[in-house]
């Protein structure tokens, strides 16, 4: 057999891919027995706490024993088996056993969640939203950071007049406002060309900040149109949505204006670029500042669907951001997946 044969390669690609499915899938399950113990050994302790007078003091000598009876096991400090007993008192106020999502949440990022967060709605929320993004701990503490619990859905749009209701639904959860872009370090007086091109320098922490499923196609993208030439800002293909996402942005104030022009635009894109297949394409107006009711007028009459963003800009920039976006591929391997589970 010829080892370098293009059949034994596709084939060899196809065992690995299993695997590294498998270790995946093995240390997903493996996190999740761990919550869970930590989950089960908090209430022994608090129960154990109840019934005697030991205090706190047996967790000193809990950790001692623990230890040396698991050496190899990390997770038996004394300041972890604190952790471990805030963390279960935080969410046992309102569950009864470990939420599913929580379980399936690294250790180091539930510890995190509760130092920062006060609500369990809002925790859960987080622990959502680090299975759907694939955050690193880095990334989940630059989201409680920028406040994202809070923006998520808050876009102005006319989704709900425009978009069937279940992708209307999807999109209003896709669309956030304000993006923050303090990643870029630009001050506040900048113009639209600066800013796109801060953010084709720093595209996958851009990407980040949209959220999952944005895949990008390209800027100042050209459009023509009864020989006229036309140039998106930028343009993106999002893959839970199936559609083409197209995006202005807008140094200063929003314009009503702005509204026609991307709705154009849209226009546009779904006669040129739209397969048959794809959902109408929605665009997003990211602006420096906006007016609530002027925004909502300027969409009121729009047949597109259209949503209206602003954006913060700082000089703030992160050190220790790392970028944890999956791929095109395994996005699209994930969209599949549920598809199928559906």
């Amino acid at each position: 057999m010829n080892l370098i044969d293009k059949n034994y390669r596709k084939w060899l690609e196809g065992i690995k891919h299993k695997i590294k499915n498998a270790q995946l899938k093995i240390a997903v399950s493996a996190n999740t027995q761990l919550i869970k113990l930590y989950w089960e050994l908090a209430s022994d302790i608090l129960q154990k706490q109840k019934e005697s007078d030991w205090g706190d003091a047996v967790l000193e000598q809990l950790s001692i024993d623990l230890r040396l009876s698991f050496p190899n096991i990390n997770g038996f400090s004394r300041r972890n088996l604190y952790a471990i007993r805030q963390w279960y008192l935080f969410y046992s106020q309102r569950f009864e056993f470990v939420p599913q999502v929580v379980a399936q949440i690294p250790w180091g990022h539930n510890r995190l969640i509760i130092s920062k967060i006060k609500e369990v709605e809002q925790a859960v929320f987080y622990c959502k939203a680090i299975l759907e993004n694939g955050w690193s701990r880095d990334n989940l503490e630059l989201a409680i950071k920028n406040s994202y619990y809070e923006t998520k859905g808050k876009s102005i749009t006319n989704f709900k007049q425009t978009l069937p209701e279940l992708q209307s639904k999807l999109a209003e959860e896709t669309l956030k406002n304000p993006y923050n872009f303090d990643f870029m370090g630009l001050e506040n007086d900048v113009h639209e060309r600066d800013i796109e091109k801060a953010m084709m320098q720093h595209i996958m922490q851009f990407l980040i900040e949209l959220g999952k499923g944005f895949a990008f196609v390209g800027k100042q993208y050209q459009l023509v149109v009864s020989d006229n030439e036309y140039y998106i800002d930028l343009l993106f293909y999002h893959l839970r949505l199936r559609c083409f996402v197209v995006v202005e942005l807008k140094s200063g104030k929003f314009k009503p204006e702005y509204a026609g022009k991307l709705n154009f635009y849209l226009s546009a894109v779904d006669s040129q670029l739209k397969h048959s297949s794809d959902n109408p394409s929605i665009g997003l107006i990211l602006c420096k500042h906006k007016d609530k009711i002027e925004a909502e007028y300027a969409l009121r009459d729009i047949n597109k669907p259209i949503g209206i963003s602003e954006y913060l800009l700082t000089q703030a920039l992160p050190e220790k951001l790392q970028s944890q976006l999956p791929s095109v591929e395994q996005l699209e391997k994930q969209l599949s997946e549920e598809d199928d589970a559906n």
